[in-house]
């Protein structure tokens, strides 16, 4: 027998098959939704669909048996012919012919319009099979030419169409996922053997497992791709194994195909609803069991790039918002990425902070510029380290300039107090970077409270920034300060009297705002 010629007439068998089976399903599926409405129908109602249901159910599976390919192959290869027509047809006429009375009778004496309806259906569909069965069961239409194409044009035209598509896709090369490792469980040696032989000649890394409990152990010293799992095995089942699998999220993600003699198909849905991603019945097809390993291999791999591009994203997130972080205040940053496009705010009350290194243009002068960056940084180092540990907002440094403001972007109460803390680390800082380095730091500091605007400016360069008079003042504040002391106005001085010991320094003259009185913090306070 000519292999095209054997191929278009298992196509055409095919085709008789779905001819069949499809109004086949349609009337069992009204069956089972007609048994379901049927709870509160008298007893001969339940009774009648019950008989329905049987019939249906014996419909369903003569159809299959009676279709099987390799008993049909048997039918064409034989023959009786028109005998084989014959006892199909009376064999499937049989259970139609009960669907179709039991309905009828069903019809006359239903009250319920809804369930009127559907029991229409399935005797619609029962009368249409019945009608139409002559001509799907018909294999004489292929004894003249059994291995050429049948009489009738749509199905003619579907075969040619499979040929066309689906051969040359059997002939050429298959597309293949990378090989992966897979774990091969069953209780049975000879079908581990064939198996894991199988997947091996594919290229895949294989290792077995005799029962549940050794692929457990397996998988918790082992990163799998792929699990071939066997259902039926002593001690712990395949279905045990693969719900423990599915409860534990690190291996959660590892596809399994269930591998199992049981065919029915409330078993295939039982294992799906568990978590399988396929069901192979045995024994098992080769090239079956070739396609789904890769579609389920190249279905993992495909997740894990993405899983990987994600983390990738993920970490260059973090790497984004830790460079901001040291540009922009945190609740500014959740602010943009929310859609935030302009951000400014008022803050009634805040402290600002400026200090200076004192001399520091003359001291530049005399040293070599690294050793004079190098003593800077380690300067605002610290400066950075003291405004992180009191929660206050670094600004910005302008040259030798440091600043930092209290109670924005979060207001505070106390944030004077805060300020003044800040200033005296400041201090400390300056005088442990003046002892390590032996340069003569000193720096002035100033602070001043009340109401500023802040907000973030630019496009490519971000910059957190505050503006008004407080801000003024405060540099104010600190240009008239003294070295190593920490000077503020008297709006400053009012908030924290109560807490550090103040001197007043009288009345001084300060650019826009003439003679006002300011304070320095106590030495030693």
């Amino acid at each position: 027998m000519q292999k095209d010629g054997r191929w278009t007439r298992d196509a055409l068998l095919a085709h008789m098959r779905q001819e069949l089976m499809a109004p086949v399903t349609a009337i069992v599926g009204y069956c089972e939704i007609l048994c379901d409405e049927a709870q509160g129908q008298d007893l001969q109602v339940i009774s009648d669909l019950g008989r329905i249901h049987a019939s249906a159910r014996l419909l369903y599976e003569l159809s299959g048996r009676l279709l099987d390919p390799e008993a049909s192959v048997a039918l064409l290869e034989g023959a009786e012919l028109e005998s084989a027509e014959s006892a199909i047809r009376h064999d499937l006429r049989t259970p139609l012919n009960a669907i179709k009375g039991y309905s009828e009778m069903l019809i006359e004496d239903a009250l319920d319009s809804s369930f009127v309806g559907d029991l229409s259906k399935l005797l619609d569909e029962t009368t249409l099979l019945l009608s139409r069965l002559e001509s799907i069961v018909d294999f004489s239409r292929m004894e003249s030419a059994p291995f050429g194409s049948m009489p009738e044009a749509d199905a003619s035209t579907m075969v040619a169409h499979l040929e066309s598509v689906i051969r040359p896709l059997s002939e050429s090369i298959r597309r293949k996922a990378l090989p992966g490792h897979v774990l091969v469980v069953d209780d049975n040696e000879s079908n581990r053997d064939l198996l894991a032989r199988r997947l091996k000649k594919e290229g895949h890394r294989v290792e077995i497992a005799r029962d549940g409990f050794e692929a457990l152990a397996a998988l918790d010293r082992t990163a799998f791709d792929l699990l071939l799992l066997d259902l039926m095995m002593p001690g712990l089942s395949g279905i045990e194994v693969l719900a423990r699998l599915k409860a534990r999220p690190e291996l959660a993600g590892i596809p399994v195909i269930m591998v199992s003699a049981l065919h029915e198909m409330e078993m295939v849905v039982r294992c799906i609803e568990a978590g399988a991603d396929d069901y192979l019945p045995k024994p098992v097809n080769p090239t079956l069991l070739s396609v789904r390993v890769d579609a389920l291999l190249e279905r993992k791999q495909a997740r894990d790039r993405e899983r990987l591009y994600l983390k990738q994203i993920e970490e260059e997130k973090r790497t984004s918002e830790r460079l901001l972080l040291n540009i922009l205040p945190e609740q500014i940053i959740k602010r943009m990425s929310d859609g935030e496009l302009q951000i400014a705010d008022r803050f009634e009350d805040v402290t600002v902070l400026f200090s200076d290194v004192v001399g520091f243009t003359a001291m530049s002068s005399r040293i070599s510029a690294q050793v004079l960056v190098d003593a800077l940084n380690r300067l605002f180092s610290a400066f950075d380290a003291a405004t992180k540990r009191f929660g206050i907002e670094k600004i910005k440094t302008i040259g030798d300039s440091y600043m930092a403001a209290a109670g924005l972007p979060e207001p505070r109460s106390d944030h004077a107090e805060a300020s003044v803390e800040l200033a005296r680390t400041l201090l400390e800082a300056t005088r442990e970077v003046r002892r390590e380095s032996g340069h003569d730091f000193h720096i002035r500091i100033g602070l001043h409270s009340g109401p500023v605007v802040a907000g973030v400016i630019g496009a490519h360069k971000f910059a957190y920034d505050v503006w008004g008079d407080t801000v003024n003042v405060a540099s104010r504040m600190e240009s008239h300060g003294i070295p190593g002391r920490i000077h503020m106005s008297a709006e400053t001085a009012r908030r924290v009297g109560g807490r550090f010991l103040l001197e007043s320094r009288g009345l001084i003259t300060i650019k826009g705002k003439g003679e006002v009185e300011t304070f320095l913090l106590a030495e030693g306070a």
